[in-house]
């Protein structure tokens, strides 16, 4: 174990501390739910860009990504940055109207949102099934990513990474809250930034120039320098189904769609637009040129993931690798804590208080209720991430699409179309999430596209179908 390494990391990690300990404090003093949910609703711009491009910003960005982008080349450089506009357009579609709605329903989940819209207890409850599906799926992901990246930098074997990993977000997520959550993923988020630019820097160094790991790479292989990747994968039909997946469909995530509840004011929105489509535009570019170069330097690696924790430890110096290890840590981190709050809020704000709303009067209760269903999930998640794939990002484009074909019309139709109701809401979830599970299983292709495609199609088709049912039933004497 390198001290040099691990050290920066202990340093960063009693700072993430130290900000789940000022949350827990703060929250002692004013109204639980409010506080440990959204954060009593008091984002600055800076913040909410941080922590929306931070939570955006997940295991794929950091692992995945560039593990694909060592695999298909500078094509997958390209098809990446298709994710830039993702905060700018999910702030903007959501932004104002998920903040007046929420104040004025006094919402703290997206499930507050759905019952106040659409008057159904039965839409809550298939929405909370499908979001423990997507967000267990997902942050399986964000646990494996935070193990590969411990065993690889500091040396340790994969399931003692494994639990490091998941003590240390779960406690700090326990102690702290949604504050303590956007509070570190500020401090993530800038360390993503600088991180990220280090270590581009320091693999074209080693690399020789970005024009000599070009040609390296086209001696290694033409492919890997065609817009197309090897054997033309990246058609049209696949980049198409993934500008759907991780950018227009960002809309329909909903642990991205509660960050609208909790800003402060319409220039802290405006704010963190502008903000966080810059701080996405760094990390997306940066990682994954990151993750195409690192093919020169490392030829011959057989697991794809591996390659940015192997990068660090090749082309940076040991003090300067362990402040970078913080970078990728960061963003997983603060992916996997904002899920693991909304899983907590979904069995403690919408089920358990809605069976017994009395008992929301017991705040010291449903803090220690909150608190436990927290450790829960992070004992299930680490039993879920024992033995993990060699490449994470289907996983998580996994989990990104079932959440996206289950929410995405039931939050932008439910906005924006004021006849809306919930049996179109109803059939679109169950629809569009069932069919991509069904093509998803069985590599089912419509068209060739991906299957988040065909899910939308079917989803918004059973909107409105189920919709015009309900409007039926509606005028019914």
């Amino acid at each position: 174990m390198n001290l040099g390494i691990v050290l920066p990391l202990i340093i960063y990690l009693t700072f993430v501390f130290g900000a789940a300990v000022y949350a827990y404090v703060k929250r002692q003093r004013g109204d639980f739910l409010t506080e440990y949910y959204v954060g009593s609703r008091s984002m600055t711009g800076f913040v909410l860009a941080m922590t929306t491009a931070a939570t955006y910003a997940s295991a794929s960005s950091f692992i995945g990504g560039p593990g694909a982008a060592y695999k298909f080349g500078l094509g997958w450089v390209l098809l990446a940055m298709i994710q830039v506009p993702a905060v700018w357009l999910a702030l903007g579609a959501l932004g104002k109207k998920f903040a007046l709605l929420s104040r004025e329903s006094k919402a703290l989940t997206i499930n507050d949102l759905l019952l106040h819209r659409y008057k159904n207890k039965y839409l809550v409850w298939v929405a909370s099934i499908a979001l423990l599906i997507a967000f267990f799926a997902a942050m399986t992901v964000q646990f494996i990513g935070g193990a590969r990246l411990l065993e690889s930098t500091i040396g340790i074997d994969y399931r003692t990474a494994l639990f490091i990993f998941a003590l240390t977000v779960g406690i700090y997520t326990f102690i702290g809250g949604f504050r303590a959550v956007v509070l570190t993923d500020t401090i993530q988020g800038t360390v993503m930034i600088f991180g990220t630019l280090i270590l581009l820097g320091g693999v074209i160094y080693a690399a020789g120039g970005v024009e000599s790991a070009v040609q390296k790479l086209t001696e290694i292989n033409p492919d890997l320098v065609s817009p197309y990747g090897p054997n033309e994968m990246l058609d049209f039909q696949f980049m198409a189904s993934f500008w759907i997946l991780v950018c227009f469909g960002v809309v329909g995530l909903p642990h991205t769609a509660v960050r609208c509840m909790a800003f402060k004011d319409s220039k802290a929105l405006h704010s963190g637009m502008l903000i966080g489509t810059a701080v996405l535009s760094i990390i997306m570019l940066g990682m994954h040129l990151s993750g195409a170069l690192g093919r020169v330097i490392l030829p011959d690696l057989t697991i794809p993931d591996q390659v940015i924790p192997s990068l660090m430890l090749q082309v940076l110096p040991p003090i300067v690798a362990g402040i970078f290890l913080a970078a990728p840590m960061s963003a997983i981190m603060s992916t996997i804590d904002a899920q693991l709050i909304q899983s907590s809020s979904i069995f403690v704000k919408d089920l358990y208080l809605s069976a017994k709303p009395e008992m929301a009067q017991n705040q010291r209760k449903i803090g220690w209720l909150s608190s436990l269903i927290t450790l829960t999930l992070t004992a299930l998640l680490i039993l879920a991430a024992l033995n993990p794939p060699d490449m994470i990002i289907w996983l998580n484009l996994f989990a990104f699409g079932g959440l996206e074909a289950a929410f995405l019309w039931v939050i932008i139709l439910g906005l924006y179309w004021d006849k809306a109701n919930a049996y179109g809401a109803i059939s679109s979830m169950v629809i569009g999430l069932t069919t991509y599970i069904l093509l998803t299983s069985f590599s089912i292709k419509l068209f060739n596209f991906h299957a988040i495609v065909p899910s939308l199609v079917f989803g918004l088709v059973a909107f409105l179908v189920g919709n015009k049912m309900g409007e039926k039933r509606v005028m019914k004497p």
